[in-house]
């Protein structure tokens, strides 16, 4: 039922920069395989698994189907350029010239299809000083200013997003990339190409709308840092924190009559949305010291009865139960043999004509191995001796 439906993606991406974006295309109804390594990708050995597959796995590649091989032997190489012989789309995520030693570069693999999307991601891209190091999130946040935009305000100690961010920006751009390919495709009569996307690109082009804005205009360029800051917009009611933010003039005024403050819209520091820019850190401490003197709920209600952005600060125990998140069917509850009750985010993009879902869960190891030989044509007992000679590994079958 996806957009989709009928397009065939080679995954032999690893970790989450690529995998994310692989799944989503999967959401969307694309056969996704996952080609690994016959002991499994990175990231299927980095936390205790629940039934062969672990919970971080698990919500970077449901909906896949897992092929195990050995991609350095003959027989290994030959069903990899048999799958893509007939592939939309190949997806690589190895250091620049890793997958050209291998023996899958663009190249030989146009060959055979001309029409295939081929996505290389990088760390840094395919040049320069950095090309050839190892990367990992971390490394990228030093590099594109995340840092920065993240450091503390008063010490200016930098700090790092707690979550892997420029991994998974990476995916979702890869998810669109591809998609506008595909379409691309269709439009000049089923020619392919070469997608090359690095994790520092995607994270500059990420952060630069607001965090860069002091480097826009080369004639007034400005220290951005002077203004960062602005968006730190949390404060303690006296039962908990919430955030609260006014940007417009009508939104000031809603705030300023929710905290009993009205004198506040005739100083001349905060009635124009330029000045309260300016004057940010003054205005967030006036206004922090009063929202301490009320609960969460009740100026949280007075704020919304007056059209003032704002919310809890919830927890990450709390989201499942929150009123919202509920209503938007926000996080779906699916049980599976084995795996009990999963729950994972419904897939955001709502297509009215042709649904996301998702298809299957995250695959084990080489679990669909036999299915997709069988698709390429191989029988059971050439199969059986790929296994018996360690080129093909598999796990239990497909529920």
């Amino acid at each position: 039922m996806g957009p989709l439906k009928g397009v065939k993606v080679l995954d032999l991406t690893s970790m989450v920069s690529g995998p994310v974006g692989a799944m989503m295309l999967a959401d969307q109804g694309a056969d996704v395989i996952k080609v690994e390594p016959l002991h499994g990708e990175q990231m299927r050995h980095m936390a205790a698994p629940h039934n062969g597959v672990n919970p971080a796995f698990y919500s970077c590649n449901r909906g896949k189907r897992s092929l195990a091989v050995d991609l350095k032997s003959d027989e290994g190489k030959e069903i990899l350029l048999k799958l893509a012989a007939d592939a939309d789309v190949f997806m690589q995520n190895f250091r620049p010239g890793a997958i050209e030693r291998m023996g899958f570069g663009e190249e030989v693999l146009r060959k055979a299809n001309p029409g295939l999307i081929y996505l290389s991601i990088s760390g840094f891209g395919e040049s320069g000083p950095y090309a050839q190091s190892r990367v990992y999130d971390p490394v990228i946040q030093a590099l594109s200013g995340a840092t920065d935009i993240q450091a503390d305000r008063t010490t200016g100690r930098p700090q790092m997003f707690r979550i892997i961010i420029a991994d998974k920006v990476t995916s979702l751009t890869s998810a669109q990339a591809v998609s506008s390919a595909l379409y691309a495709r269709e439009k000049s009569g089923g020619q392919g190409q070469h997608i090359r996307l690095s994790m520092l690109d995607t994270m500059l082009a990420f952060f630069w709308p607001e965090g860069m804005a002091g480097l826009v205009y080369g004639e007034r360029e400005f220290d951005v840092r002077r203004l960062q800051g602005s968006q730190d917009l949390i404060y303690k009611a006296r039962d908990r924190y919430i955030t609260a933010g006014a940007v417009s003039d009508a939104e000031w005024g809603g705030m300023c009559r929710a905290l009993n403050r009205e004198d506040w819209l005739e100083d001349e520091r905060f009635n124009t949305s330029a000045g309260r820019v300016v004057n940010a850190q003054e205005r967030k401490s006036m206004t922090a010291k009063e929202i301490e003197k009320w609960d969460s709920e009740e100026i949280l209600a007075r704020f919304q009865e007056e059209g003032v952005p704002c919310a809890p600060l919830l927890d990450r125990m709390e989201l499942m139960d929150h009123e919202q998140i509920i209503a938007n069917a926000s996080v779906l509850r699916t049980d599976y043999e084995g795996f009990g009750e999963v729950r994972q985010a419904r897939p955001a993009a709502r297509f009215e004509q042709t649904p996301s879902t998702i298809a299957r869960p995250a695959p084990k190891l080489g679990e669909h191995g036999r299915e997709i030989l069988t698709e390429l044509g191989y029988d059971e007992s050439t199969q059986q001796k790929l296994i018996d000679d360690g080129k093909l590994a598999v796990s239990a079958e497909p529920s």
